[in-house]
């Protein structure tokens, strides 16, 4: 498949889904564009068992001692962190380095940790090819922005914005678009209706409460209040929390396990209520469905929440109070329709272009200034790509 323009290489990490989901559609986008593609996990860089015992604690902490991973996700915001992080990832640059064949274009982070690796390799010349990353949270904090990497391609703006604040220059923090599956679109009533059916849903308004793939936070509480305001029956996708999806259930409320088609899923509702502002947010928009943040997580679930609601693509609803009568705004009057177009130019754009045109061969002279398409959500309601010009170091 492809492979003609060399190699672009991707890494991410098997921390829940959405990094790998991210992954997966640059991969395929960057495939068609007739790049060969090869992905790599940090977790698999690391020595040893370090990689599946970090994925294991990280889980157990978000599930059963959250507030340590706010405090943690905290002292990440300091400056020295970033440094003594990239001091202690030193090993796993060199692995990195190491798998990087004579035909790789560029190198791709979609996880931040990752990115600390490419920073030191790019700076110190170990590597000759651009280093970019895709920040998979909605909101850019401190360790996405690593000195040496050539471009942080954010999804929105506002996002671009937040990493220049944290040192990224205004050439190289680019607002690039959402990376979305294109099975995910606005269905027909016919097609929700089967939806519907295929996965043994109610009549009348659903919301669905995500949680991602761990089905993290106090989802079983959002569950309930999204009930008792009235508006919408709740629908949970508990990802692979089996526990949680038993409990619900016990509770008499529609739960559901491991999805495999989400498309299909998110047709079948009529608003999403999410907590960490990640992938299945941005699934939710494509989908056309108005989407509301409730109860985020800590840390990065609770710096995109008012990210995405500062750039006008979701509600972040604070109060159970507040529940019924956003929901109803979103369903009924213009707060949903104003979250679709402000979403809109993000989810048209396409990053894979960026990193295609990043990666594109230019021969032995690597100094020559690129062009680069950067989205400009200030003129109309629809997708602009822009020039954005960029000299390589």
């Amino acid at each position: 498949m492809g492979g003609g323009l060399g190699r672009v290489v991707i890494v991410s990490a098997g921390v829940g889904a959405g990094h790998d989901g991210y992954t997966r559609e640059l991969a395929r986008r960057l495939r068609g564009r007739g790049y060969a593609v090869d992905q790599y996990d940090f977790m698999d860089l690391l020595p040893g068992p370090t990689g599946t015992n970090a994925v294991q604690l990280y889980n157990r902490t978000l599930n059963h001692a959250p507030w340590i991973y706010a405090g943690l996700f905290h002292l990440g915001t300091w400056s020295i962190t970033a440094a003594v992080t990239r001091a202690l990832l030193a090993p796993a640059r060199h692995r990195l380095r190491d798998l990087l064949t004579p035909d790789v274009r560029a190198v791709v982070s979609t996880y931040s940790l990752a990115s600390q690796l490419l920073g030191p390799l790019r700076r110190s010349g170990q590597l000759r090819v651009p280093a970019i990353t895709y920040v998979t949270d909605f909101a850019v904090h401190r360790h996405w922005v690593v000195p040496g990497v050539d471009a942080l391609l954010a999804p929105h703006p506002v996002g671009a914005m937040q990493a220049r604040v944290l040192g990224a220059t205004a050439k190289s923090a680019i607002a690039a678009g959402a990376l979305v599956a294109p099975g995910f679109h606005p269905p027909t009533p016919a097609e929700r209706e089967q939806a519907r059916r295929a996965f043994g849903l109610p009549s009348g308004r659903l919301a669905l409460v995500a949680a991602g793939s761990w089905g993290v936070g106090r989802v079983a509480a959002t569950a309930a209040d999204v009930a008792a305001s009235g508006v919408a029956t709740p629908v949970v996708v508990c990802g692979r929390n089996e526990r949680l999806r038993e409990r619900l259930e016990r509770a008499g409320v529609p739960a559901l396990g491991w999805v495999d088609d989400m498309p299909l899923l998110m047709k079948a509702v009529d608003v999403l209520v999410e907590n960490a502002g990640g992938l299945m947010a941005m699934e939710g928009m494509a989908t056309g469905l108005p989407v509301a943040t409730y109860r985020p997580i800590p840390g990065h679930g609770h710096i995109s929440a008012a990210t995405l609601e500062q750039a006008g693509v979701s509600t972040w609803i604070r109060r159970p109070s507040a529940l019924r009568p956003t929901l109803l705004r979103l369903l009924d009057g213009d707060l949903g329709g104003a979250q679709r177009m402000a979403a809109a130019p993000m989810l048209q754009a396409d990053p894979a272009e960026v990193v295609a045109r990043i990666a594109r061969p230019m021969g032995s002279d690597r100094r020559r200034e690129r062009t680069w398409p950067v989205l400009d959500t200030k003129r109309s309601g629809r997708a602009v790509v822009g020039e954005g010009r960029q000299p390589q170091p």
